[in-house]
């Protein structure tokens, strides 16, 4: 408890953009979020007042940091289960818990878990052998293999397209499910948020649009989404938060078939397909996710606007007019266009932040939403 405002304190391990995005969250709420930080030019420690500079693979550090929190979160899922175990032992009260985040850690413990449970998922399997891998697409290439844990933003997952492909890639011998390419229609997510008093709030089902395993963008709803295959997807959400266990925010990764929805891929903190909620909802997802590790009764999740459109903003090439000078011209043709810049140092493909457009028409939307982060890019 923070003596001066007799308000809690909340720790989020990890100091990027979703620590970030958290502490403006936190300051409405009187509170300023405790982030440990790997270094102190991370998105999140330019910001905050409260950062100690630590790893997270470090269990005496997320001790120390632990010390004085009376909640602690994460804005990754990479601390390693041990590690979290240890602190809950120790009286650490940490959401979500180990025993739910390994799912999210963990893509074979996830698959497993999700089949007990009765959710839709891809045939898949774990692989430790060329040959094991072989015979799971019998002749039927490619399929998607995967590291079991660490990856992100299309690493530690692969497009296998034959036998040769299959020795190379356990050669490397990373842990690996492999699991059938799933005829998508598109790619959908559905955020829920959940406190320990098990009060549940969900958001409109988005699609989110992927280039290069990257999203680069989010539309809010999912345009010409059947109503009753959005409420199979809040609820398949819901359910799945109840079953695991989960506190805070849940999104479930989804593939749009022609026959339903599958499930790709689940994520335990604020999540990119939530960022169009800081001005799309009425209840950001990081707000959100702040009232549910602090046990607060759930924000509204209704949209401010008909359409919102997000757009990631990728870093460029080096050269051109500078990112000031690129807002200077942006900020006179779209007044309209919401910014938000993460600190980070510029390199080709990395999220450096993303742009929020809200309107009536979605052609309009998102053509001003694609325009924006275009020219922040690429000043051009």
């Amino acid at each position: 408890m923070d003596t001066r405002t007799g308000l809690p304190v909340v720790g989020m391990v990890g100091g990027g953009q979703l620590a970030r995005m958290t502490h403006q969250a936190a300051i409405s709420l009187g509170q300023s979020l405790r982030v440990l930080s790997e270094k102190p030019d991370d998105s999140a420690a330019l910001v905050a007042a409260d950062v100690p500079i630590g790893t997270h693979t470090d269990l005496s550090a997320l001790r120390e940091f632990a010390k004085g929190c009376d909640a602690v979160t994460f804005d990754h899922e990479h601390v390693p289960t041990e590690h979290i175990e240890a602190l809950e032992a120790e009286g650490v009260k940490i959401f979500p818990g180990s025993k739910a985040l390994v799912f999210a850690q963990d893509k074979g413990m996830m698959r497993e878990r999700l089949a007990a449970l009765g959710a839709p998922v891809p045939r898949w399997r774990r692989v430790s052998t060329a040959e094991e891998i072989e015979t799971f697409a019998g002749g039927s290439w490619p399929v998607v293999a995967k590291a079991t844990r660490g990856g992100y933003d299309g690493r530690g997952v692969w497009m296998v397209g034959s036998p040769e492909a299959a020795a190379d890639l356990v050669s490397t011998g990373i842990p690996l499910i492999v699991e059938e390419k799933v005829p998508l229609r598109r790619e959908l997510a559905a955020l829920v948020a959940r406190s320990p008093f098990g009060q549940v709030a969900a958001y409109p089902v988005v699609e989110t649009v992927q280039k290069d395993g990257i999203c680069v963008e989010v539309i809010a709803p999912a345009p010409g989404l059947d109503d009753d295959l959005a409420l199979d997807a809040q609820q398949l959400a819901i359910d799945l938060a109840n079953e695991l266990g989960v506190v805070g925010l849940l999104a479930v990764e989804l593939f749009q078939t022609d026959d339903g929805i599958v499930v790709n891929e689940l994520a335990m903190r604020p999540h990119n397909s939530g960022h169009w909620t800081i001005e799309g909802a009425r209840t950001s997802q990081f707000e959100q996710h702040l009232r549910a590790v602090l046990d607060y009764p759930m924000g509204s999740t209704a949209l401010t606007a008909p359409v919102v459109v997000m757009a990631n903003v990728l870093g460029g090439e080096p050269g051109g007019i500078s990112i000031d000078e690129r807002l200077h011209h942006l900020f006179a043709s779209d007044p309209g266009v919401r910014v938000h810049l993460y600190g980070k140092q510029v390199r080709p493909g990395r999220k450096i932040g993303h742009v929020t457009v809200l309107g009536d028409d979605l052609d309009s939307v998102r053509a001003r939403a694609v325009r924006a982060a275009k020219w922040l890019q690429e000043g051009e």
